[in-house]
């Protein structure tokens, strides 16, 4: 693709070089070569960007004064965004492969133009799945599945009965979708468990990236939904009845107990626990290792934004450290005073 072509289609200024010139990709500094994009945000990466073998650099305005007679330099705001964006439109489109000998299609089931359905996959009875979607080898589509187009179902996924995906939704290997989730209730008399129905929905909105080995519950009688743009790191547990917002983050370890929400824009980092019945407002950032108690409500009303939460209950992280400090000099008083005490 042309340089040109893409800042028709992603905005930017083209300071130096040649509007024709082809990109194919994307790449470090270290490896690139001619027809390869690289992205400075700061003037030490500038430097080594117009130093590089890459034929194209996109950076911020002012971080050069001169420019390489052999490079192409794009200036925009945010130059990490705009050379992400332009690794998708410069990314090869795979072209659809059809369905496999060895996969298993029931009854009745709609299939978009262009599927893919890969080796030893099964699409159960009544599923439907969107145009241009790809479902990889050894992967489960459940009864009554539905999935959107231009999805990315990684092998061996599994998405049970009463799941419902949108569009441009990526499912990475072994994620399992519509689970039933964690719910018994106790017989007083006996101490035995019954399981609590576990009947509901899941829906997963449009745009959602969800990663390997991650697990999110259906519904107990109503709908478990995370909603559009959230990017989902491996081995993230959500569970029944939870709302998850629109473009949230979630690391890797982190655990949502059921009937639990998170609001629009959060940042959820990793390992973090969050009990049930608990409410993360829109834009609040969790530091690793936080904890939000059961029934809690945790916002970041009156602070600073990118006020960065933590600790079990999660609180500013000013604090946290301030608490942590006193205990730290009480300790070491503590220790001085048993000191003296042994001297006399």
């Amino acid at each position: 693709m042309k340089i040109i072509e893409l800042i028709k289609r992603q905005g930017g200024t083209l300071v130096h070089g040649e509007p024709d010139h082809q990109i194919r990709g994307v790449n470090s500094c270290t490896l690139a070569g001619r027809a390869d994009l690289v992205f400075a945000e700061d003037p030490k990466s500038a430097s080594e960007a117009l130093a590089s073998s890459a034929g194209a650099v996109v950076m911020r305005s002012g971080l050069a004064s001169s420019h390489p007679l052999d490079k192409c330099v794009v200036e925009t705001r945010e130059p990490r965004l705009w050379f992400a964006q332009a690794a998708k439109l410069l990314k090869a489109v795979q072209p659809g492969t059809g369905i496999h000998l060895s996969a298993v299609i029931g009854l009745n089931v709609i299939l978009g133009q262009d599927v893919s359905i890969g080796p030893c996959a099964v699409v159960d009875d009544d599923a439907v799945i969107g145009t241009r979607t790809r479902i990889e080898a050894g992967a489960v589509v459940g009864r009554g599945v539905r999935i959107g187009e231009s999805c990315h179902i990684y092998p061996r996924a599994v998405l049970y009965p009463g799941t419902k995906l949108g569009d441009s939704v990526v499912v990475h290997a072994g994620a399992v979708l519509g689970a039933d989730g964690f719910g018994f209730v106790c017989d007083p008399a006996t101490g035995a468990y019954t399981q609590f129905p576990q009947q509901g929905a899941l829906v997963i909105e449009d745009n959602v990236e969800i990663g390997a080995n991650t697990t999110i519950d259906r519904g107990a009688l109503g709908e478990t939904r995370v909603r559009r743009g959230t990017k989902i790191d491996n081995l993230v547990h959500i569970g029944h009845n939870c709302d998850i917002g629109e473009d949230v983050i979630l690391v890797a370890l982190t655990g949502i107990s059921g009937s639990s929400s998170v609001g629009k824009g959060a940042v959820i980092a990793g390992q973090v626990g969050i009990g049930d019945h608990a409410h993360v407002g829109p834009g609040v950032i969790l530091g690793g290792q936080a904890g939000v108690l059961s029934g809690k409500t945790v916002t970041n009303e009156g602070l600073k934004p990118g006020t960065v939460l933590w600790g079990t209950p999660a609180r500013p992280l000013a604090q946290v450290l301030r608490e942590l400090a006193v205990v730290a000099r009480l300790a070491r008083r503590r220790s001085r005073g048993k000191d003296s005490d042994a001297a006399d």
